[in-house]
């Protein structure tokens, strides 16, 4: 059994995922992909992940809020809700201007958000806090 710490990445630019995952796994943790929202979900539940790098645009535009609201907020997913979620997209809009009718955004915002491309000196110290916590 594998002390590395496993981060989860759900994005359909398998690009993305690749350089990601090879981003991550030089930093030594170990790493699973998913390319789609549902897939994540099913690979959270099987993989128990510490950490989820999850995208917004996937199959639907606003995919990546949903897979947030089913692992923070649904009961079915309940064993997963405590495990943190950074959102990294190409989308520059937050929640709020999305979704201007929603009310509470909680449900939907992940811990922690950036922009792709991704600056790495910000997100691999963001990585290695949410690990810690």
């Amino acid at each position: 059994m594998s002390d590395k710490a496993k981060i989860l990445i759900i994005d359909d630019d398998e690009d993305y995922r690749t350089s990601t995952r090879a981003l991550l796994e030089g930093e030594g943790y170990e790493v699973l992909e998913a390319d789609c929202g549902r897939k994540g979900l099913e690979a959270a539940r099987g993989y128990m992940p510490d950490l989820i790098v999850l995208d917004i645009m996937m199959e639907s535009p606003v995919e990546g809020y949903t897979v947030v609201q089913a692992l923070k907020f649904r009961n079915e997913y309940g064993d997963l809700e405590e495990i943190p979620i950074i959102m990294v997209s190409s989308v520059k809009q937050d929640p709020a201007s999305l979704f201007p009718m929603a009310g509470d955004l909680a449900m939907i915002t992940p811990d922690a958000y950036f922009t792709k491309p991704i600056d790495i000196q910000r997100f691999l110290p963001c990585v290695k806090r949410m690990l810690e916590e």
